[in-house]
């Protein structure tokens, strides 16, 4: 039977194996195909204080069965006055045909977050959940609706909730990935695989604000250190687009966040390794009394990059960036060092003759608990976070992993972070859990966490179980010890429980 869930994308599942049949190279199973899908919405929502907002939010679903889809979500203010309003976290969407071209959906996101707040507008311990019900109708692989949902954040005292109607907009896709078990194998393919993601790019930067930049309070912007990474999926050998994120981790702005849409192109300079060009990228931005206005920003500059002999490559880029409605302007540079994921090269579907080594990648949704966290005000309290944290090996027994999340309970709605970092992990026991440990380090701030500057670290040594016949189900718990970095210091045991989701996908 025809799934009905996303049913545009069924010829992906026969087409993945068509792919598939014409590798010369011995390959450990089939590439297996889910129906995917990107979605967006745009939800106003009116604050406590009579202000008027929207959140845009971005989804990318994958089908679990016929009816169900699950994934990673993102909302951030982009309208009003409340630049810096971010949440991570989940949703899960329930699907019914009803025509041709017709469906209707049932979602629920659970996220964490928040952002400027006040006596007024608070986001209590930062939990937000965001039911929906919404009528679309497809056209090709794109398709558009009207929703019905109801926005809030209730726990502690947070006052932040309404019911609107908002719009949707979608595009169908397909997940393609090998089975956990197969790590380890060669092979080769013709298209992407797992997310899709050539390049990840770990940066550190610094913003330096122009004459007039002020604080949301009228003082002048500071300098800020800024920590982040950017996503990358390289179009042709020079041209690229993704995503990017970075967060406050030095200069007092602690809790400043920005998620920002990319793309550039570079050309050789006497060769293919050393390359020179542009890029430019727009997206939402604020928090930490940075005054960003409704959320919006742009950005643009040169870029420099060399592509080593190993794979990784070496980013540098400058340039000028502002708020549209706010008074933040600023000239930046930024480094970064990217390390390859897809197996692919040059045009998007071209094969590498070399083929590739799939390695497991896994997305898990985290409940982490810090019994002791000091604020501002020097009161000490017991804080809940949230976070999606994704892994990926890099070997037998190293492997990198990242993390991004908020406050979802306790005092601390509004705190937000990024880590990323490495760990080390054993083959599995016999009949019993994988052992590992990592050691992480990132930007963090906000929600009145006494995190000076906002640079942070975190170590955890953990131990996980797998479920079910294709073992993509897994069940982490862990404990360590989470710290601050600069400034009077501060730290506090972690334990954290996670469920994630594996797959396989190509490394060169």
């Amino acid at each position: 039977m025809k799934p009905r869930y996303l049913m545009p994308l069924f010829p992906l599942l026969v087409l993945s194996g068509a792919v598939q049949a014409q590798s010369p190279l011995p390959r450990p199973g089939f590439l297996q195909a889910q129906p995917a899908a990107f979605e967006a919405n745009w939800t106003p929502l009116k604050m406590p204080t009579g202000e008027r907002i929207a959140l845009l939010g971005a989804s990318y679903l994958v089908a679990m069965n016929e009816d169900w889809g699950v994934g990673p979500s993102f909302y951030g203010s982009a309208k009003g006055n409340f630049g810096g309003i971010f949440t991570v976290g989940f949703t899960a969407q329930r699907r019914w045909r009803l025509g041709s071209s017709t469906h209707a959906a049932a979602g629920l996101y659970a996220g964490a977050g928040g952002g400027l707040s006040s006596d007024k507008v608070r986001f209590g311990g930062g939990l937000m959940l965001r039911p929906e019900l919404s009528l679309r109708t497809e056209f090709g692989n794109w398709y558009s609706g009207v929703s019905l949902a109801h926005t809030a954040f209730p726990n502690g005292r947070g006052n932040v909730r309404g019911t609107s109607l908002g719009l949707v907009l979608g595009y169908s896709d397909g997940f393609f990935s090998y089975a956990p078990g197969d790590a380890g194998r060669r092979v080769q393919n013709t298209r992407r695989s797992g997310l899709g993601v050539d390049e990840v790019s770990l940066s550190v930067g610094s913003y330096k604000p122009r004459s007039g930049a002020r604080t949301r309070g009228g003082a002048p912007a500071q300098r800020m250190g800024k920590a982040g990474a950017v996503l990358r999926q390289y179009v042709t050998e020079g041209a690229w687009w993704g995503m990017e994120a970075a967060g406050a981790a030095s200069g007092g702005a602690d809790g400043y966040m920005e998620v920002l849409a990319t793309m550039g192109q570079d050309y050789g300079l006497g060769g293919p390794n050393l390359r020179a060009g542009w890029h430019v990228a727009t997206g939402l931005g604020g928090g930490g009394d940075v005054d960003t206005g409704n959320g919006w920003l742009v950005k643009g500059g040169p870029t420099l990059r060399w592509k080593s002999p190993w794979g990784p490559a070496l980013h540098l880029d400058a340039g000028v960036m502002g708020s549209l409605t706010g008074s933040f302007k600023s000239t930046y540079v930024r480094a970064s060092l990217g390390l390859p994921l897809d197996q692919a090269t040059g045009l998007f579907g071209q094969p590498n003759e070399e083929g590739g080594v799939v390695r497991t990648q896994t997305v898990y949704a985290s409940l982490m608990h810090l019994p002791k966290v000091r604020f501002k005000d020097g009161h000490e309290t017991s804080v809940g976070h949230l976070a999606m944290v994704m892994s990926r090996d890099l070997g037998t027994h190293l492997y990198g992993t990242a993390q991004a999340g908020s406050a979802a309970f306790g005092r601390a709605g509004a705190y937000s972070f990024g880590l990323f970092g490495l760990g080390l992990q054993g083959r599995p026991l016999a009949g019993g859990p994988r052992v590992g440990a990592e050691l992480l380090v990132g930007a963090a701030g906000g929600g009145g966490v006494a995190v000076t500057g906002g640079a942070v670290a975190q170590a955890e040594a953990w131990a996980e179980w797998r479920f079910g016949e294709s073992e993509r189900l897994r069940l982490r718990t862990g404990v360590g010890q989470w710290r601050t970095l600069r400034g009077q210091t501060q730290s506090s045991p972690v334990v954290n429980v996670s469920l994630g989701y594996a797959f396989g996908a190509l490394s060169r």
